[in-house]
């Protein structure tokens, strides 16, 4: 596919996500837990989904789950994604009670990902501020 690529939009930082985005600069995936009523949160949030208190602090993860759901995209993605088809959209569970991502699934054959595959962390370094958290199969 010969086709000029835009540049991949990237994550605007919010002051209260920018702990998340420092940790994964470091390789450490972080969510948030609720000093109040112990809910883990993700996505960063200034607040517990559950209790609505301010009472948050920041928990490394596991960095392990696995597929809850995903889907393969093979045609029309935004022009800054064409040069990567065919690549997985999935939404990862991790070992945290209640956290859920949505991510790329990497290093694998996209056609080979199944739900409840094991998976692990990985970071993808886009440029001195952003590195992304994707997962690849877990080595078991």
């Amino acid at each position: 596919m010969n086709v000029q690529a835009k540049p991949k939009p990237v994550p605007v930082i919010s002051s209260w996500a920018k702990p998340f985005w420092e940790a994964a600069r470091d390789g450490k995936l972080l969510y948030q837990r609720c000093k109040d009523c112990n809910t883990n949160v993700f996505y960063p949030r200034i607040a517990c989904s559950n209790c609505f208190s301010d009472n948050l602090e920041w928990v490394e993860s596991s960095g392990k789950g696995t597929v809850y759901t995903y889907t393969v995209v093979e045609s029309n993605p935004p022009s800054a994604f064409i040069q990567d088809l065919p690549f997985v959209i999935a939404i990862v569970k991790l070992e945290e009670e209640g956290v859920q991502m949505l991510s790329n699934i990497v290093d694998c054959d996209p056609y080979e990902v199944k739900c409840d595959m094991p998976v692990e962390v990985v970071f993808e370094k886009l440029n001195d501020e952003i590195t992304l958290p994707k997962f690849k199969p877990a080595k078991i």
